[in-house]
């Protein structure tokens, strides 16, 4: 059994540099949420000293609020906006020798992505458009996976080790005291559950059944990076490769 383990990185955090040892895809920071371009290089060179896969993280234009205010955009907005953020890291990546194969949405525009079939549609398009061999990366079971895969791309079903689930297969809202899982054992025994058995058990107690292609590590600090070192130490203990 295989699974991978992504990270969304770049955004100028202290532990990238640990983390790239743990995840086997980085998911790059385009510049437009957090981070920069010195925050993108340095990154990228801790993601090639380990081989790790490179994604491009696409947000909506929306520093102040890291990216996770909801916005309304037409699709020729939506267009602009990721072809803007993948170009960048196109760029940087091409005057390292690396290239990107997957795209992973940030924050709202991956959660509003995940419920909205008009923008998962946008996004599929505009990723389609700019590199049909690009994978996209979403929420299991989201409508963005659904666009992917009705467009032709490849798509990696993502599921979540730290954070809680509605009974529709969503995400508990950050706005709320109990998205994040904070006991360690909780987490570990969460990602266990969806690589071996691929379901996860909602906030409701509701069994839900995930496709599940990569976990989604944190790292934006010691004890997301600490929780991230025991869920791989864990997965390799249990036979469980990682990439």
């Amino acid at each position: 059994m295989n699974i991978d383990l992504n990270a969304d990185v770049a955004e100028g955090f202290a532990f990238d540099k640990e983390l790239m040892a743990i995840v086997s895809s980085a998911n790059i920071c385009a510049g437009l949420h957090a981070g920069g371009v010195a925050d993108m290089v340095k990154t990228l060179s801790h993601a090639k000293e380990n081989g790790v896969k490179i994604g491009i993280h696409p947000s909506y234009d929306d520093r102040e609020n890291f990216g996770r205010t909801n916005h309304r955009l037409g699709h020729e907005d939506v267009r602009a906006l990721l072809f803007y953020q993948m170009g960048a890291v196109c760029a940087v990546c091409n005057t390292m020798g690396l290239t990107p194969s997957y795209v992973k949405p940030h924050g709202a525009l991956y959660n509003q992505a995940g419920t909205d079939p008009d923008l998962a549609q946008a996004i599929a398009q505009a990723v389609h458009d700019f590199n049909p061999s690009f994978a996209l990366m979403g929420l299991s079971g989201s409508e963005l996976i659904r666009a992917g895969k009705k467009l032709g791309l490849t798509t990696i079903s993502e599921a979540f080790a730290d954070r809680h689930y509605n009974a529709d297969g969503t995400l508990v809202s950050r706005t709320l005291p109990n998205a994040l899982i904070h006991d360690e054992n909780e987490a570990i025994s969460q990602v266990v559950r969806m690589v071996e058995k691929g379901e996860v058990v909602a906030e409701d107690g509701t069994v839900i059944a995930l496709d599940v292609d990569s976990i989604c590590l944190h790292g934006d600090g010691e004890h997301a990076l600490a929780f991230a070192k025991k869920i791989k130490e864990n997965l390799l203990a249990r036979g469980i490769t990682i990439g």
